[in-house]
């Protein structure tokens, strides 16, 4: 199971890195548009998967920094957000890498962000939620890309797979 989250830690890193820069050729007013996604914009999405990815990892591992609002924008400017960006995906990959297969199948709890209760859960689940809510996101910043009429990227999982950095994992 630890090589199979390692895989999607490392997927995820990679994901982020190649929309981050597909999100660079946008201006200002493109990043920060309102194009009626979830979370508005550009700047409002990537700034939701940064403070989700905060919060789970406060949650995981009792440190860092944790907005208490879902909505958090974090950083206004792209260059700000994409250095917070990859170090939270270094700071997930070191963490992963660190598991044990007994923690994994472990149960941690936490209180939730939204209506304030509290949760106990096994951790693969809730991390496999952390991974599949980023690949939910990544695919609005997608059709972002796609609405503001610039050209996206594929995030495919299959795609990093054949990376030499994904064949580890394939």
């Amino acid at each position: 199971m630890k090589q199979h989250f390692m895989m999607f830690a490392a997927y995820n890193q990679w994901a982020n890195g190649r929309i981050y820069d597909a999100v660079a050729a946008l201006d200002e007013e493109e990043f920060n548009r309102d194009v009626g996604a979830f979370f508005g914009s550009m700047m409002g999405t990537l700034n939701h998967l940064l403070a989700t990815d905060r919060i789970w990892m406060k949650r995981f591992t009792g440190e860092g920094d944790a907005p208490a609002k879902l909505d958090a924008i974090l950083h206004r400017a792209l260059p700000g957000l994409k250095l917070a960006r990859e170090a939270e995906d270094r700071r997930i990959v070191d963490w992963v890498g660190g598991l044990t297969e007994k923690a994994l199948s472990g149960r941690f709890s936490y209180m939730t962000v939204s209506d304030m209760r509290t949760v106990s859960q096994r951790l693969a689940p809730a991390l496999g939620h952390v991974f599949n809510h980023q690949t939910h996101h990544r695919g609005q910043a997608h059709t972002i890309l796609t609405i503001l009429g610039r050209p996206s990227v594929s995030l495919d999982l299959a795609l990093f797979q054949r990376t030499d950095e994904g064949r580890a994992y394939a």
